[in-house]
């Protein structure tokens, strides 16, 4: 492997820019608190682990050469991103002032759930699987084995994304006084629905060969 810190500087640049997954991490640590962050961002991670399989044994190549599957992949991945921010804009309807009721009365499921959206989220963007196939191999010497030099970049990446999600759950929560505020509740899911919309119409009108 070539140039690992430059690799870990690109890598950290390119986590703190926000995509569907902070916004989906965003949402789940203002509605459901620090655990359930907790529980999205560790989705994330898993999805991240399995994209990495996927770029070592190839399947992801697959699925990026194959138009048919990648479109599966893209429209599926769009769907499911403008469904959270039409739940997120529903749910706000529904929402008075009592907040931190929620955060007692939903427990184990919200959370679960918060797993799953960060899981799905994250594995069924087919962006994330270019990303791997493009990226990485800009750090390795493509002639000899990448098996090693692919994986340890998949799990850098992978903790590098978890301490970013991790620091910033946590300064969400430092400011929890000011974060579960009702209105500023509303706001801050009314911005996150439009951006997860947002970023499902822009996945859907992604094309298979960027």
């Amino acid at each position: 492997m070539e140039n690992f810190f430059l690799f870990v500087l690109m890598c950290v640049l390119l986590i703190l820019l926000p995509g569907p997954d902070f916004a989906i991490v965003t949402k789940n640590t203002v509605t459901r608190g620090k655990f359930g962050g907790m529980k999205t961002a560790l989705g994330t991670c898993c999805a991240l682990l399995i994209h990495t399989t996927a770029a070592i044994l190839g399947l992801s190549a697959l699925i990026v050469k194959s138009a048919f599957l990648f479109s599966i992949f893209k429209y599926v991945g769009a769907i499911y991103l403008i469904y959270l921010g039409i739940k997120t804009f529903w749910s706000l309807r529904k929402k008075k002032d009592e907040v931190e009721v929620e955060f007692v009365q939903e427990g184990t499921l919200s959370n679960t759930s918060c797993f799953k959206q960060g899981f799905l989220t994250n594995i069924l963007n087919p962006k994330v699987a270019l990303f791997f196939l493009t990226f990485f191999p800009q750090f390795v010497n493509t002639s000899s084995d990448t098996f090693m030099p692919f994986l340890i970049m998949g799990i850098t990446y992978t903790i590098l994304t978890a301490l970013w999600f991790i620091f910033y759950i946590y300064l969400i929560d430092h400011i929890s006084a000011f974060i579960k505020n009702a209105r500023t509740q509303k706001v801050i899911e009314g911005i996150t629905g439009a951006i997860l919309i947002g970023f499902g119409l822009r996945l859907a009108l992604e094309k298979a060969n960027p």
